[in-house]
């Protein structure tokens, strides 16, 4: 066991690194190599090959005697974005960022995993979760696919976002709703190509097309009731190669997004007889091909509580947040809370921070410490205060 040394400065090589070498879902070899390095140095159980092959769960158990389980979670991977931020420790690697900031995420679990175990001061077992692919591809659901939680018991777990907008010290907790779910769509047309000054001996996908995106949005204007919330964009359109040619196929792309899922249900299959009478009235033949990919994200409200209360106890934070609005983002995290209790929390990224998903977004490090003592102070006051309810 190598004693390792916590300090901003260790936190900021960490995240550096795994910040230059940036790998997406299911890639991430080198992340989680790296992550099984710092934690059996740090004299940590672990198990590797998880969630299609490069998860981790670390399991460390207190000093204090028995006592509950619990799960820390961090998401290792990056996106395909190529990077703008002209950072001396930018990527090397072309097109792909951390852009999320999944960088700082690991590097403040990690320390919390290292300092916890030089100092286990609780009662119970910690697992320190690092889950891959959660951007779009639902590691998250594929770790609990693969039994996670019969694998790894927990009582509970627990999750942390870096939030731009909210400033470095200030934190963000929910008591129920958080993100939404979020399902995906892409739909093709094919109809018959004809010249575009006579339209009337073909059959217009475009023009079909066009009318659907409007269509589409009366679902949401006019059958999502008022007091609830729902998001559609249509992202992707592509048709056609020359100007004077309407084309004959068309391939139309989008995501749907909301929080309660008989209204998610309800709006998949008005969008599915949305199409079905689109193309019987323009002539065309359609497929549609709609996945539902992540549930909401919601916490339960008495272990959302218990982090405004660590929150509420520490220096660094001068204000935790219990109004903010959830986000019409989604976070497979939520995977994992429909299997177990517990809470996502946002901390603060800066004020003026780049947007997440930004080829400009950078995580802030003076974050990395702040992270850390909350993950500390979570399991001391869960795991020692709190022994029998996680």
């Amino acid at each position: 066991m190598t004693d390792i040394q916590i300090d901003p400065e260790t936190l900021r090589e960490w995240r550096h690194d795994f910040h230059q070498h940036p790998e997406t879902a299911f890639e991430e070899h080198r992340t989680s190599r790296r992550i099984a390095e710092i934690l059996r140095g740090a004299g940590l159980d672990i198990v590797t090959g998880l969630g299609g092959g490069t998860g981790i769960v670390a399991t460390l158990d207190g000093n204090l005697g028995e006592g509950p389980s619990i799960g820390l979670r961090a998401d290792i991977d990056a996106l395909d974005v190529p990077e703008a931020t002209g950072l001396a420790y930018a990527s090397r690697t072309p097109g792909k960022m951390h852009a999320c900031g999944h960088d700082g995420h690991t590097t403040m679990l990690l320390g919390a995993a290292c300092q916890l175990a030089r100092a286990p001061e609780f009662a119970g077992r910690v697992h320190f979760i690092f889950q891959p692919a959660e951007e779009s591809e639902g590691g998250g659901r594929v770790m609990v696919e693969e039994g996670l939680f019969e694998r790894f018991p927990m009582d509970a777990v627990y999750g942390v976002h870096n939030w731009p907008g909210l400033a470095v010290g200030e934190a963000a907790v929910h008591d129920t709703a958080v993100m939404a779910a979020f399902d995906v769509f892409t739909l093709r047309l094919k109809g018959s190509g004809c010249h575009a000054a006579m339209p009337h001996l073909g059959s217009d996908v475009i023009l079909a097309a066009s009318q659907l995106v409007t269509q589409l949005q009366g679902l949401i204007s006019r059958e999502t009731p008022a007091h609830q919330t729902a998001v559609l964009s249509v992202t992707q359109i592509h048709a056609g190669d020359a100007f004077n040619v309407i084309p004959e196929t068309l391939e139309l792309r989008g995501t749907l997004r909301c929080f309660d899922e008989p209204l998610r249900q309800h709006l998949a299959q008005r969008f599915e007889q949305a199409v079905d009478g689109l193309a019987q009235f323009h002539g065309l033949k359609a497929d549609l091909d709609y996945q539902p990919r992540y549930p909401a994200t919601f916490n339960t409200p008495e272990h959302a509580q218990r982090c405004a209360e660590v929150l509420e106890t520490m220096p660094q934070i001068a204000r935790v947040h219990r109004d903010l609005p959830p986000s019409m983002a989604s976070e497979d995290f939520a995977f994992m809370l429909c299997e177990r209790p517990g809470a996502y929390i946002w901390l603060g990224n800066g004020e003026h921070s780049a947007a997440l998903h930004n080829p400009h977004y950078d995580f802030n490090d003076a974050l990395s410490p702040i992270g850390v003592s909350y993950w500390t102070q979570l399991v001391q006051t869960l795991l020692a205060q709190h022994p029998d309810s996680p």
